[in-house]
């Protein structure tokens, strides 16, 4: 009977050198009486003594766990791609229901920046109608003086729109119901008379002469003789009777007639 002083197990085979658990070599036993079998285990895998047990890779686990980890942020990353719109959407339409619903509820939540805009642009709108009001009633001038000169720019800026065929200038000058007469005795309304007015280019330069006044309240009438230069060309002199109304603030042309003079 030999036993193993590690493990404390017998063996009977006398064949036997070593303990085929641990490989410590076997001493006899003299009284076989006295010995303790230990309970009964299976046998494990027999390393001979000097034997080099080899180590477990590592290289497997950490390619494991960089596979796992790069997974799992391919994973989050579609996760986002997917859910990142709709949470966009959610926080762009967050705000606008909840105005409408604090709009719908309260009566002190604040307006939109479209009605400020709205309310600014009727300012701006009650602004100007109110200075276009404080323009139109403004009273005609009574000073003969300046309205002699008004009428006489008046004049000036009136031949000057006929040359370059200013329409423009010519809409602003004119009343809408002026009516002037020509020289056939016919008439012409403010229409026909801006679409066939022509620019004339052999107009250097023009005179009046012998302008007279004549005013009545918010009408006036301006009379005299008109002089103008022709280039390479004889003067053309006419003489004019030209009438006026004080309208939206300012003088209007309301009628005209011009006679050809030697």
């Amino acid at each position: 009977m030999k036993r193993c002083s590690t493990c404390n197990r017998t063996y009977s085979d006398p064949n036997l050198s070593f303990c085929i658990e641990d490989g410590t070599p076997l001493t006899p036993v003299e009284d076989e009486s006295t010995v303790v079998s230990p309970p009964y285990q299976p046998p494990g895998s027999y390393v001979p003594p000097g034997t080099q047990v080899p180590r477990r890779r590592v290289w497997p686990w950490v390619v494991g766990i960089l596979g796992a980890f790069i997974l799992g942020i391919v994973v989050l990353s579609i996760a986002a791609v997917i859910l990142a719109p709709r949470f966009l959407r959610a926080r762009q339409n967050g705000p606008i229901t909840v105005y409408t619903r604090e709009a719908e509820n309260s009566n002190s939540t604040a307006p939109p920046a479209n009605a400020n805009v709205e309310t600014a642009n009727a300012n701006a709108n009650v602004n100007a109608n109110a200075a276009n009001a404080n323009v139109d009633s403004l009273p005609p001038p009574t000073d003969r003086d300046e309205v002699m000169a008004q009428l006489r720019d008046l004049e000036n800026d009136w031949t000057l729109a006929n040359i370059n065929d200013d329409k423009k200038a010519l809409e602003r000058i004119l009343a809408d119901d002026w009516v002037g007469q020509l020289q056939d005795g016919g008439i012409q309304g403010k229409a026909d008379y801006i679409r066939t007015n022509r620019r004339d280019v052999r107009v250097e330069k023009w005179d009046f002469d012998d302008l007279k006044l004549n005013l009545i309240g918010d009408r006036a009438s301006l009379s005299g003789k008109i002089k103008l230069k022709l280039r390479d060309e004889d003067d053309l002199k006419f003489d004019f009777l030209d009438k006026f109304v004080w309208r939206d603030g300012r003088w209007q042309a309301t009628g005209s007639e011009v006679k050809p003079r030697d």
